[in-house]
């Protein structure tokens, strides 16, 4: 099992928080971690965002004047 300080909102404060033993095959890598203190489980998890698609408009074309 693995163990980190996090906080609580429950605690108030700083707490040990450990990783039960997981069922799904995560190993020490489990999302799910829960309070040392009371008892209240956390899923920490990583987000990743893609940056937008860049638009490939192209530019206006400039307008030629002419004399008349």
């Amino acid at each position: 099992m693995s163990d980190r300080e996090l906080y609580c909102d429950t605690c108030e404060g700083v707490v040990l928080f450990e990783a039960p033993l997981c069922g799904d095959g995560h190993g020490v890598d489990c999302p799910e971690l829960v309070c040392t203190g009371c008892g209240a489980a956390v899923l920490v998890s990583t987000i990743t965002f893609r940056p937008p698609a860049r638009s490939r408009r192209r530019a206006p074309r400039p307008t030629h004047r002419h004399a008349a």
